[in-house]
């Protein structure tokens, strides 16, 4: 959980990106909170250009927060209406009492990168190899490999390889540089290596189906309180209508990819391509009873493997807090 010390910390994280500071209640605007570089940011741009919140009566502002942690500190702590999370940990803190409801965002999930050349054809050869994994030894998808390895060879791939851990971009950089031998990273950081002629080893899809989460649940999505957001149903459904009409668009249209090169931040067309489809891919169903069920196998799965230090031992399964479900 995060406390309140925390909170204050990463106020100052959180700055407004182009609209004056509102209270995050607000009659009839809603506060997104968005990496400024992060594939948030291509939707959002894609919606403001499109006219599409202002065609459904929605007045949208935007934060721009430094990182992940930034981000749930502004929720929590009522900076911003809505920010892009991970359900666990969501999760984590409806079972502490913070009244939050999730909606997918995106499907697209990591996978572990490896030079075309480079001789691994599965887990198995990682054997006596670096491997770098972004995040910490507790992020969710170096435990969920972890939980695979073990199901699959009978051991646990932090044994018999060498994990590297640190920043997602870090990581990229020691793949191009060749002080990893393989890289297991977020989606966007394996896309932009496939645009480079990394190929996949094993996405993070095929390890969930590979433990039993099948259909894969989408792991990341809007987060929103329902004490903050009380009495803003109607500009909810609002925002959740333009981020379907806004992926449609992007679903299907490349000329509306042109104008978010400069906030993809790309190095080759193949890098632009690769994160294009990437996202294309990941552009999610509605939350279903099957995503329901796959979430609450995988939320065990973490408890399991994670020795409660990823969602915390005292988390439990609350249907509720899926949007529809």
């Amino acid at each position: 959980m995060i406390d309140r010390r925390q909170l204050m910390i990463g106020a100052a994280a959180v700055t407004v990106v182009g609209v004056p500071a509102l209270p995050a209640a607000a009659s009839g605007r809603l506060k997104i909170g968005s990496l400024k570089f992060g594939s948030l940011s291509w939707l959002l741009e894609t919606i403001k250009r499109r006219g599409l919140d202002k065609a459904n009566g929605l007045e949208m502002s935007v934060l721009d927060l430094a990182g992940t942690g930034a981000a749930r500190i502004a929720l929590l702590s009522g900076e911003t209406d809505v920010v892009v999370s991970d359900w666990p940990w969501a999760m984590r803190q409806r079972s502490g009492g913070a009244p939050l409801k999730f909606a997918p965002y995106s499907s697209a999930l990591g996978a572990v990168m490896v030079g075309a050349d480079s001789g691994i054809k599965s887990i198995a050869d990682l054997k006596g190899k670096r491997l770098g994994v972004a995040g910490t030894a507790i992020d969710k998808s170096w435990i969920l490999l972890r939980a695979y390895s073990h199901k699959t060879l009978g051991e646990d791939i932090a044994q018999f390889a060498e994990p590297v851990f640190g920043a997602p971009p870090l990581i990229t950089e020691q793949m191009r540089q060749g002080r990893v031998d393989a890289a297991l990273n977020f989606w966007t950081f394996s896309a932009r290596l496939e645009g480079e002629g990394y190929k996949e080893l094993i996405t993070m899809a095929d390890i969930l189906r590979g433990l039993g989460i099948d259909p894969p649940p989408p792991l990341v999505g809007f987060v929103w309180s329902e004490e903050t957001t009380a009495g803003k149903d109607a500009e909810l459904a609002a925002f959740l209508k333009v981020v379907e009409e806004g992926n449609r668009i992007l679903a299907t249209s490349d000329e509306d990819w042109e104008p978010l090169k400069p906030l993809m931040r790309i190095s080759s067309q193949g890098e632009f391509e690769a994160l294009r489809k990437s996202y294309r891919d990941g552009i999610p169903q509605p939350w279903s009873s099957e995503a329901t069920r796959s979430a609450d196998k995988l939320l065990k799965l973490l408890l399991e493997y994670g020795e409660g230090t990823l969602v915390g031992s005292d988390t439990k399964f609350d249907a509720k807090l899926f949007y529809g479900a």
